[in-house]
């Protein structure tokens, strides 16, 4: 491991905190300008849709790019593809041409570069920081996401309050500017050993290469399966609650802002607890009970009537996340090998793009039928049973104690 790992680190998270902040802003700025323009379960279906399916498609290639190649220009390919697709859309935006269609496609065209960047920087930070740093780094990157996260709503909110939502387009392409220019003239880290091979395996034979490799390890292959029916049961809490806030409590845009700050407050709090406690000795213990208070924050979501005490639920749903994340991320960059890092985590995005999707294709259109309450209700007490599986799945108890690589 290079000595200058902290350096190279702190570089690294400064670029990916950077380019966060400016996507962040045109994520919440798209997802509310859907919201608030048209009010429909179905819009904001189609918008998630076209923000997830691209990169369903693109995972599992991006995967073997990530082993293949060299993982840090990957990266700066993914969001140079992203400020450039956000360019054109600001510059439409300014020409009058603002029809949802438009909107619509960009986010696919984003949804590509993400599909990239998802499993090379999954990849990337195990290699360059040491294996009992993992958790500990993770954590904190968690909790620099979510400080973004915080302030990219309530800024991306004061901006359309007084600015048109073209400039918001226009700082995401500035950021992602900085961001690549760090990456590509100040982190100077050697590429893996697999990227400076020469590659006499045929593209696809390395595909089928990584999905054998997961194939054979059952704890990938249920923890993925967990995630598969975890992703449809988050759908309505991650992406109703714009919607259930607007109809019920008021279509204001502070509102909408409010709920966002209130979860990403969570988040930070939570990823500073798991990088002072590092969470439970067994990993999945911690991914468990985050999941069962995910559960039951996501059942009161549907019950409480006061928006002050609902502020509070999204918040305790936000502190938990990282005590799910943290653990779940390095469980995999602990135990899968370096050279199937990469084709791993594609899977995983693949998984990522294709469940949300499904979630919404399922839950937005009820949306429009019945109340989001009721949604939120009853995905929460699954949610709450599916941590009770966790618990008592064998498997994966024994995979989620302490690894020590010999």
């Amino acid at each position: 491991m290079n000595i200058d790992w902290k350096k190279n680190i702190v570089l690294f998270l400064l670029s990916q905190t950077i380019s966060l902040f400016g996507s962040s802003l045109v994520q919440y700025a798209i997802f509310w300008y859907v919201t608030l323009t048209t009010q429909s379960g179905v819009m904001m279906t189609i918008a998630i849709i076209c923000g997830f399916l691209p990169t369903f498609f693109l995972s599992p290639f991006a995967g073997v790019w990530a082993d293949r190649y060299e993982r840090k220009m990957l990266i700066i390919i993914s969001d140079s593809i992203i400020a450039l697709s956000t360019l054109v859309l600001a510059i439409l935006f300014f020409m009058g041409y603002d029809m949802l269609w438009m909107v619509f496609l960009i986010s696919g065209i984003r949804a590509l570069g993400t599909a990239v960047q998802m499993p090379a920087v999954g990849a990337y930070i195990p290699q360059l920081v040491p294996q009992e740093e993992l958790t500990r780094i993770n954590a904190a990157n968690g909790t620099i996401q979510s400080f973004v996260m915080l302030l990219a709503p309530m800024l991306s909110g004061a901006l359309l309050t007084v600015a048109s939502i073209e400039i918001i387009f226009f700082i995401d392409v500035l950021t992602a500017l900085l961001a690549v220019s760090i990456l590509f003239i100040f982190l100077q880290v050697p590429a893996h050993a697999k990227a400076m091979e020469n590659n006499t395996i045929g593209y696809f034979s390395d595909l089928r290469e990584g999905f054998r490799y997961i194939n054979q390890h059952d704890y990938i292959k249920k923890l993925f399966l967990f995630c598969m029916v975890y992703f449809i049961l988050v759908a309505p809490v991650a992406f109703l609650t714009a919607l259930q806030v607007t109809r019920t409590f008021g279509g204001e845009v502070w509102r909408l802002t409010l709920t966002e700050v209130a979860y990403s407050i969570g988040m930070m709090l939570g990823g500073i607890i798991m990088a002072y406690w590092g969470g439970f000795k067994n990993r999945v213990h911690s991914m468990a009970f985050s999941t069962l208070i995910v559960g039951g924050s996501t059942l009161a979501l549907g019950i409480v009537p006061v928006f002050s005490i609902y502020l509070v639920f999204m918040a305790l749903a936000g502190i938990v996340m990282p005590v799910f994340n943290t653990p779940f991320t390095v469980l995999l960059q602990e135990r899968v090998k370096s050279d199937f890092l990469g084709r791993v985590f594609g899977v995983l995005g693949m998984i990522f793009s294709t469940m949300m999707p499904l979630g919404m294709l399922i839950f937005g259109p009820l949306a429009d039928i019945i109340t989001i309450e009721w949604l939120l209700i009853g995905t929460g007490i699954l949610m709450f049973v599916e941590g009770f599986f966790l618990l008592g799945n064998k498997v994966l108890i024994e995979a989620g104690k302490p690894f020590v690589n010999n």
